[in-house]
């Protein structure tokens, strides 16, 4: 069973930074595409494949970016310029995800 659990979620003031990462365990969920998600309807905010093909939402295009390290299980996302809009539970999971969803970590943008 592929297992995500999240962190690096916290405040930040708009404009600021945070990096979330998400460790996912079970081995074959690093064959598959890998995408973080957030807010209680999981809004897919961006996604990655095996190989490193990214797709991002529009509201977050030039602002986010995601990478992976399969060899580490590992999915990383890069959120510059943070709005208070951004403000969610973001999760990671598969793409497209299952209904296996970690505890997901909190980003809260506010002056």
């Amino acid at each position: 069973q592929a297992q995500a659990v999240e962190s690096g979620g916290g405040l930040a003031q708009p404009g600021g930074s945070l990096t979330l990462s998400c460790v996912y365990s079970g081995g074959i969920a690093s064959r598959y595409p890998m995408a973080w998600y957030r807010g209680e309807a999981r809004e897919l905010v961006a996604s990655i494949t095996t190989d490193g093909k990214i797709s991002r939402a529009d509201s977050v295009k030039g602002r986010f970016t995601i990478s992976r390290d399969n060899a580490k299980s590992t999915v990383t996302l890069q959120m510059n310029n943070l709005q208070p809009d951004d403000t969610a539970v973001y999760y990671c999971n598969t793409r497209p995800h299952s209904n296996q969803w970690g505890p997901g970590t909190q980003v809260t943008v506010s002056p």
